[in-house]
């Protein structure tokens, strides 16, 4: 069982504070003051950074991290307004945004904390195992609306996608349906924890997910990025070693005028113990 099944609970906006209240010591006009880290953003990343806040706080008490999902883009829009330490983020930064933040003479780092296997999910009781990637695209985009397409049963295809904030809606929209629209009557949900719900409880279902957010109420197809002739599972194995075609870069953005305030953060996301945490989750760790 992964440990990110922990989280699947979680509402839309999910908050974790961690840390030890500063104390004052019998006869000292002050104790050492804490330093108080915001971490706001991506659902996907949401479960992996908690896990690690609470570790770190663990050893180091002086540290307070409030983190809030939501999507990548409500974590960088809280960069862009100054309202987070740190965007997480299961996207790379718009042109748009980018721009942004050259008119603010902000200078943005983006950090690699892990690699995520973008799993596509459908009901345990559908037949359908795998997919190309033209057939998810044509079911994304409203061609295909029953599994009898694509060698199911007769049944109506539900699709449920996560919102236009979401930065794995971005992803999704840009490496599997070639940047086409979703349809308009696709089901958008606020979460990842959602969508795993929704998919696991209706029949005819599909969505998309993080690989830390699969579970037994799910199934995960094989995907084929050339026409059919290879299907591949995801997988943390096969995201490392690339054969899975929907892999994807999880980052911490902050600006570095700000690097030295986050780097208690950032440092732990890194370090060995940080990276044990990431396959932990059911993630893909750096090394």
């Amino acid at each position: 069982m992964k440990t990110s099944k922990l989280f699947l609970i979680l509402p839309l906006i999910g908050m974790l504070s961690c840390g030890k209240a500063k104390t004052e010591g019998k006869g000292t006009e002050a104790s050492t003051a804490t330093v108080s880290i915001t971490i706001k953003g991506s659902d996907t990343v949401l479960p992996l950074a908690q896990k690690e806040a609470e570790d770190l706080m663990k050893t180091n008490s002086d540290v307070t991290v409030t983190i809030v999902g939501g999507g990548s883009g409500v974590g960088l829009t809280a960069l862009i307004d100054g309202t987070t330490d740190i965007a997480m983020a299961s996207r790379d930064l718009k042109t748009e945004e980018k721009l942004k933040f050259s008119e603010m003479k902000k200078d943005i780092e983006q950090v690699v904390i892990a690699y995520d296997a973008l799993t596509v999910i459908v009901n345990p009781a559908n037949s359908v195992s795998k997919l190309t990637r033209e057939q998810l695209e044509k079911i994304f985009t409203g061609q295909i609306k029953n599994w009898k397409e694509v060698g199911g049963a007769d049944e109506k295809i539900v699709a449920y996608s996560r919102e236009s904030s979401s930065g794995t809606y971005e992803f999704f929209k840009e490496e599997v349906l070639d940047k086409k629209n979703y349809a308009t009557d696709i089901l958008n949900l606020p979460a990842t924890g959602a969508i795993v719900q929704a998919v696991g409880q209706t029949k005819g279902a599909i969505g998309y997910i993080g690989l830390a957010y699969e579970t037994k109420e799910v199934k995960q197809l094989a995907v084929s990025y050339d026409q059919g002739k290879t299907f591949i599972e995801p997988s943390v194995a096969s995201a490392k070693d690339k054969t899975y075609p929907i892999s994807r870069p999880l980052f911490y953005m902050f600006d570095k005028t700000n690097a030295a305030k986050v780097k208690p953060v950032v440092d732990y996301a890194l370090s060995a113990e940080g990276q044990k945490t990431v396959a932990e989750i059911g993630y893909v760790p750096l090394n």
